[in-house]
C-alpha cells in the first residue's frame, strides 16, 4: 500500500463525512486490506499525522484536537479540515 493511496483513501473518508464527523483510522485500513488490515495500522496512524501537520485533517483525541507533532496513544479520530 502506498502512502498516496493511504492519503487519498483518508482524505476522501473524512471529506465524505464532513468537519463534524470523524472516522476511526481502522475504517481506513480495513477499506485498503479489508482481509489483512491490521499491519496497516501504523502506517495509516502516521499518514494522518502527516495529513494534520500539512493542515489537511485534524487528529482528534476525547473529542479534542491534538497536536499532531506531538508523541500521543491510545485511541484517535481523523476529521476534515475546514478550510477558510
Amino acid at each position: 500500500m502506498t502512502d498516496e493511496e493511504i492519503d487519498a483513501d483518508i482524505l476522501s473518508r473524512t471529506r465524505e463525512r464532513g468537519g463534524s464527523k470523524t472516522v476511526c483510522p481502522s475504517e481506513v485500513a480495513r477499506s485498503l486490506a479489508p482481509q489483512d488490515w491490521r499491519p496497516l495500522m501504523d502506517s495509516v496512524r502516521q499518514r494522518a499525522r502527516t495529513l494534520a501537520l500539512a493542515g489537511r485533517i485534524d487528529i482528534t483525541q476525547s473529542g479534542e484536537v491534538i497536536d499532531p507533532s506531538a508523541e500521543w496513544k491510545g485511541p484517535i479520530r481523523l476529521r476534515h479540515r475546514e478550510v477558510d
